[in-house]
């Protein structure tokens, strides 16, 4: 792959003097909100962010007083605000790259009867950015722009982790061993399997669901995030009938992408 000339973030709470603190912990606290958890009050934020309860409280109400986060009175909690929604729209709509991306992306699903993603790294997981579902049902659609899945486990985030810089790399495998204890042997195995893959083939695989096999392929561009496209199918064939098929299309989507994205 060369040598990684994009952006990464550490991924820590490193303390500079060019940062506010303030700003960073009211960050934190509309972190905390997830799908299923959706209403939060004063002690889980506190559990969720490390800060102390009365910090919490005093930047939850600046939240609410800035229409960032609504106060359920009744049940002592708050909850996200629309407002947080128009952020999330304007990024998409105001994005460059999924501006160029995503009717290509579009297109790619509908010829060849796929799903097509595209995320990036947010600490441990992966967000997508779009999502493409193709299905005969179109009411059918379970990953959706915003959603997170694990690093460890998916091939978005495997070949994101394969040009990470090493520091990073190890800081986050730490995390994860933390978080499988179990399943750590098993994972390193795959991590250390995948990123062989990507050496070799430019993509890797896994399959975390049933019957759903998805390849991936990092987007490199100097003074851009890492971009991580993935190709999808659920299906009951042999995972490398799926791999022989997609990868070659996957690597030339993502080709045609790194060139658009070079020219932004």
């Amino acid at each position: 792959m060369g040598k990684v000339t994009a952006k990464f973030s550490d991924g820590e709470d490193t303390i500079r003097p060019d940062r506010n603190r303030s700003l960073e912990r009211g960050i934190e606290i509309l972190r905390a909100f997830k799908p299923g958890s959706d209403l939060l009050g004063n002690g889980e934020l506190a559990e969720r962010t490390g800060l102390s309860r009365a910090t919490v409280s005093r930047l939850a109400q600046t939240l609410v007083d800035t229409g960032m986060l609504e106060h359920d009175r009744r049940r002592r909690a708050y909850r996200l605000a629309a407002p947080v929604l128009s952020l999330s729209h304007a990024m998409r709509s105001g994005s460059p790259v999924l501006n160029i991306a995503s009717p290509l992306m579009r297109k790619e699903a509908e010829q060849r009867k796929i799903n097509v993603g595209l995320a990036i790294a947010d600490r441990g997981e992966m967000v997508y950015l779009e999502s493409v579902r193709y299905s005969h049902r179109v009411a059918w659609r379970n990953v959706v722009a915003g959603q997170r899945v694990p690093i460890e486990l998916t091939s978005l985030g495997r070949a994101w982790l394969s040009v990470a810089p090493e520091d990073l790399k190890r800081m986050l495998c730490s995390q994860f061993q933390k978080r499988r204890p179990a399943a750590w042997k098993t994972l390193e195995r795959e991590l250390k399997a995948a990123e062989e893959s990507i050496r070799t083939h430019g993509y890797c695989w896994a399959s975390w669901q049933p019957q759903v096999v998805a390849l991936a392929t990092p987007i490199v561009v100097i003074d851009q995030p890492v971009y991580v496209l993935n190709m999808s199918v659920t299906s009951e064939a042999a995972p490398q009938d799926i791999v022989d098929r997609l990868g070659q299309p996957l690597l030339n989507l993502a080709h045609r992408l790194r060139d658009l994205i070079q020219h932004l």
